[in-house]
């Protein structure tokens, strides 16, 4: 994932990705939705260079620096109870360009920090309750042999972890990597279930490979859940969600989010407003054209963490188009779970000791 120039982040495209593009643009009978799919994803636009004030380089700038026995460990998040979050690669086959992460330092964990990290997992007071680890990047499954010695040392060192769960787009990007040896790490144990977190957000994405690279996976006895961004003018269209959750649905892939696209420098021409989202995802959930087993929670990634849209979330809003969120985070529980984390300027506490948030809004 990490790759900048500039300040910017490198464009890159997958090698299979690629080949879809340029059989697209030579044939003769153009599949626009595909090069759209492509483009609006991919490939650098002019206006990233327009950076607001108001915008941020990363999905939160509340900096979290975790220790253990004195060393401080890279790569890590730890903002839930019963969940860790693991970074051993900052790499990807492809670039998102509002990729939350893309402006992050570039990052590889060594054998010797990832042991560390997992004694952290499973020795350290405030993870008691954690009993599944995250395992996201960038892409863990650019290096899976690295993917494997992780999994190797969460089940020595944190027993109490029953499930992995690794985000990753390869199954998208490049699914010849899926091969014999990847399904041979991600299959199941007796000790741990593994499951995989993909982000499909248009249905042009489920080509025949990605579909069969998919099947493969739960073969294999991976658990697929997918989480979507929501894109201005690639998938802020009802018929489109429709199409993408429903194809999701009969291929055995569980709904999990539905994000708003978060306020990331230069990204803004990427984002809706969150009514339009709201509006979306109300025609989704209660039209009756999907499955009840396919809908998504439209949720916004906060300084504070995710916060799903419920009635009465959304407080108020001021004039720098920010809505200020009420959540169920409670900022002692928050400290229990990690004793090194700061309230950010973004957020207050509450009377009854919740924490609130402001989130930056966009215009339509």
């Amino acid at each position: 994932m990490a790759g900048q120039k500039d300040g910017m982040l490198k464009e890159l495209l997958s090698c299979f990705l690629k080949e879809k593009y340029d059989e697209v643009k030579k044939s003769p009978v153009r599949d626009y939705e595909i090069a759209r799919m492509i483009e609006k994803q991919y490939l650098y636009d002019e206006r990233e260079a327009i950076i607001k004030e108001s915008e941020r380089r990363r999905h939160y700038e509340a900096e979290i620096h975790l220790t253990f026995e004195g060393q401080t460990l890279r790569g890590v998040e730890k903002l839930y109870r019963r969940t860790l979050l693991i970074e051993p690669t900052t790499i990807c086959a492809a670039h998102c360009r509002w990729c939350l992460r893309g402006q992050y330092d570039i990052l590889h964990l060594s054998e010797e920090e990832m042991i560390a990290i997992a004694r952290y997992c499973g020795e350290a007071k405030e993870n008691r309750d954690v009993q599944e680890v995250l395992i996201t990047g960038g892409d863990p499954l650019m290096v899976p042999e690295r993917l494997d010695f992780l999994f190797k040392q969460l089940v020595k060192y944190a027993p109490q972890v029953k499930i992995f769960r690794v985000g990753t787009r390869v199954p998208l990007h490049e699914p010849s990597r899926i091969n014999a040896r990847m399904l041979d790490i991600l299959k199941p144990s007796d000790k741990v279930r593994v499951e995989l977190g993909i982000q499909v957000n248009h249905p042009a994405e489920i080509f025949p490979e990605v579909r069969e690279t998919i099947m493969d996976l739960r073969s294999a006895g991976v658990t697929i859940y997918n989480q979507s961004v929501l894109l201005k003018d690639l998938n802020d269209d009802i018929e489109i969600l429709v199409r993408l959750f429903d194809r999701l649905r009969y291929l055995g892939v569980e709904t999990h989010y539905l994000f708003h696209c978060i306020p990331l420098k230069g990204m803004q021409h990427h984002r809706t407003s969150v009514n339009k989202g709201l509006q979306l995802i109300r025609a989704l959930t209660s039209s009756g054209n999907a499955s009840g087993r396919c809908k998504p929670m439209y949720t916004l990634l906060t300084d504070i963490g995710k916060v799903t849209l419920y009635e009465g979330t959304i407080i108020k809003r001021d004039d720098k188009n920010r809505i200020l969120l009420q959540t169920c985070y409670r900022y002692e529980d928050r400290i229990n779970w990690n004793p090194s984390w700061q309230l950010p300027d973004s957020a207050i506490v509450d009377k009854d000791g919740l924490m609130q948030v402001w989130y930056l809004d966009h215009s339509d």
